[in-house]
């Protein structure tokens, strides 16, 4: 795919794009379900908050789990403008897929991806947990 490059303006179907094996990145602005969406298909992310939780989400992929890269994006921003240079954003994208810490981020990221994806399989955590919800829900139904 070297080369290649697809924009695609508006809704996307994201988790299918994200699912394929072309994609070697997600610049995202690290919503919780965006992020979550990166993670389980095993993506290093760019990372471009703009307002409320997406800060702390960038944190925890940047900091915690260091599976993405910031574009320096510091505050809340209302509008369209919010004084990120391409040059940060191509520096970012470099970051996450060139290297040897980038294929470290890779790695990481990967493993991660089949950990959430164990996670929701039958008998996973999540399946579990959500089975244990959809119980107690129905026990009060009753």
């Amino acid at each position: 795919m070297e080369g290649k490059g697809l924009i695609i303006r508006g809704w996307a179907p994201q988790v299918l794009i994200l699912d394929h094996e072309a994609v070697g990145g997600f610049v995202t602005h690290c919503g919780w379900n965006s992020t979550l969406e990166g993670i389980s298909a095993g993506v290093p992310m760019v990372t471009w908050p703009r307002s409320a939780d997406q800060f702390y989400n960038e944190k925890f992929v940047t900091e915690v789990a260091r599976i993405g890269v910031g574009v320096g994006a510091k505050k809340y921003v209302e509008s369209e403008e919010d004084n990120v240079k391409k040059e940060a954003i191509e520096k970012a994208l470099k970051e996450i897929m060139e290297g040897e810490e980038a294929e470290e981020m890779r790695n990481r990221v990967k493993n991660f991806g089949k950990m959430a994806k164990q996670a929701m399989e039958e008998g996973g955590s999540s399946y579990l947990g959500f089975s244990a919800l959809i119980e107690e829900l129905k026990s009060i139904c009753n």
